[in-house]
């Protein structure tokens, strides 16, 4: 498709990113914190560290993995931690090392969990201690070798950490009793690590963690995804594919900004590969100071914090927004900071955008992305002055095609597959050269499995998704894994999962039953897909039926499913 969408680009962005600028993410690190060093990089919890500390940290614990625990180059090390300070100094210290960032959902259950392990064949896990149950319980079935268990207030210095970490494990009891044989602290693998290389820089007068052979086609990431086929898989993001994509960020969004001067809200996750890049990687490359939230479910904890930080740029998804702006206490914070809003994960709805457009002055400037893309595709204009129902334009160096069923290019207008290529998109599934050939076409585009539309301007509009993903506050739920688990029980016969319109999460997961037991309750299904679901994943509906809706060769029909529950009113 020619390039139409250039024309609407905002002044000064260039069409082309340079996106072969670092060799990899360890380059792209080494250069921020020569550029930043003494500034602020992260906040959690009233504690900080700049940028020089977390060059110091990540050294000690990329020198435990390397030194300590000496795992060759290459190896996968997961991550099991929500928002906190151990998360970049884990991470940048596994990628700097040269090793495979595998990210893990804290909220995950035992069943979740394995099957990641498993397939990435991970050897070493960071994990938070209120989930070192789940991994206490899975480690046998899996290529485990090492342990690092951290409390949530470890790196918050003294008293307040120690007041955090009692408060969590005896006041409020939220750590399950867990045992794992030779588990490690986080603080005892950073000091051990530190000890260890100052040792190695003794005998040999340098030491650097980066291996000489990390490069642009190193992987850096395994981060797992439903993909466009709805079956779990982990997408190869190599060095190359997230410094591109961070690149092509920064010169759509670089002419909006004040580097080294932004202090960006990361409510979302940081195991979410859009906080991932966009929060984690980009700011930090733009020398941003990066407000870390632990809990965005706790929502006035939220805007506590935010009253204590004048930040200057906010990404979220359309439930977090929304949630927000009904908080007590939001509108009366100062907004006179903010220059920048990003939505992501999930549609905007109008009456939220409008909303927040009203509340902070500024508007919600959407964007899109897939895992496969490491993730960012398609953004509105930074300077855009209201809210347009659209995804944006391609980002700089990204090519977009709408395509038929058979791959042929569609005329603008004309809804098909929103098709993608670039030098942000994944190198396949790991393990699955035969699901890659599925979404990545002989001509090197990517299929989104989304339908989409283009309108003269370049502006895409996504109209349905051909697949059944139910996406839940941003995250994608897929009706196998839910069908499987329901039909685990040993009252049902059959079922089906769909998404249903919902108020609060934009979709929510509802599954239509066929009995085999006459007295199985709606209850009781939700309470046995507690044992193996995460929270957004558990169906919120059960409706019982005596027959489900089937193809002639026996498949559920999900779409006649969801023809029967009411939409929401139009906002």
């Amino acid at each position: 498709m020619e390039r139409i969408w250039r024309k609407n680009y905002p002044p000064g962005v260039a069409f082309e990113a340079d996106v072969d600028a670092y060799r990899s993410l360890a380059d792209l690190f080494a250069r921020a914190v020569a550029k930043f060093g003494d500034q602020t990089a992260f906040i959690n919890m009233d504690a900080s560290i700049s940028y020089w500390d977390l060059e110091r940290l990540s050294d000690d614990f990329g020198a435990y993995l390397q030194l300590v625990l000496k795992l060759k180059p290459g190896a996968r090390v997961a991550l099991m931690l929500p928002n906190v300070l151990q998360y970049p100094i884990a991470l940048f210290g596994a990628l700097r090392g040269g090793y495979t960032a595998v990210n893990c959902n804290p909220l995950y259950r035992p069943r979740e969990l394995r099957f990641q392990l498993v397939n990435s064949g991970a050897e070493a896990i960071v994990v938070l201690e209120n989930c070192a149950w789940v991994v206490a319980e899975v480690m046998g079935a899996t290529d485990l070798r090492h342990v690092v268990t951290t409390q949530l207030g470890d790196m918050l210095g003294s008293p307040r950490g120690t007041i955090v970490n009692f408060a969590v494990k005896f006041l409020k009891r939220m750590v399950r009793p867990w045992r794992i044989p030779g588990a490690v602290s986080f603080r005892s693998a950073l000091h051990q690590g530190a000890t260890a290389r100052e040792q190695v820089a003794l005998r040999e007068d340098t030491w650097s963690l980066v291996p000489k052979d990390l490069g642009p086609d190193s992987i850096a990431f395994l981060q797992y995804t439903g993909g466009t086929t709805g079956e779990p898989r982990a997408a190869i993001l190599t060095h190359r594919n997230i410094a591109a994509n961070v690149q092509q960020i920064d010169t759509y969004l670089r002419p909006g900004l004040n580097e080294g001067k932004e202090t960006v809200v990361t409510a979302l996750p940081l195991y979410h590969i859009f906080a991932l890049t966009v929060n984690c990687l980009f700011f930090f490359k733009f020398g941003a100071v990066n407000l870390l939230i632990s809990d965005a479910r706790d929502i006035q904890s939220l805007i506590r914090e935010l009253r204590k930080h004048p930040f200057t740029v906010i990404t979220g998804v359309n439930t977090l927004f929304n949630a927000l702006l009904n908080g007590s206490g939001f509108a009366q914070l100062d907004f006179s900071h903010l220059r920048l809003c990003v939505a992501g994960g999930m549609a905007v709805q109008k009456a939220v955008a409008n909303r927040w457009r009203q509340v902070t002055g500024k508007p919600l400037v959407e964007g899109y992305g897939l895992t496969e893309a490491s993730p960012a595709v398609t953004f509105n204009p930074f300077n855009l002055n209201a809210y347009n129902g659209s995804i944006g334009l391609p980002l700089p160096s990204t090519d977009i095609a709408i395509r038929d069923e058979e791959g042929h290019d569609l005329p603008i207008g004309i809804a098909g597959e929103l098709c993608v290529r670039g030098p942000q998109i994944m190198q396949g599934y790991w393990n699955a050269p035969e699901e890659t050939a599925k979404v990545i076409a002989a001509d090197g585009f990517l299929r989104s499995g989304d339908v989409a539309t283009v309108d003269q301007e370049g502006f895409v509009r996504i109209v349905d998704r051909k697949k059944d993903v139910i996406k839940v506050s941003g995250f994608n739920v897929y009706p196998n894994e839910i069908e499987d688990v329901v039909a685990l029980h040993e009252g049902v016969l059959e079922v089906g999962a769909i998404g249903v319109p919902d108020v609060n999460s934009g979709e929510a997961v509802k599954v239509v039953v066929v009995k085999r037991r006459p007295d199985v309750t709606a209850e009781e299904l939700i309470a046995h897909c507690r044992k193996y679901l995460t929270g957004y994943k558990i169906p919120r509906h059960v409706e019982f039926r005596a027959a489900l809706p089937k193809t002639n060769i026996g498949k559920i029909l999900r779409r006649s499913l969801r023809a029967d529950w009411p939409q929401l009113p139009a906002p």
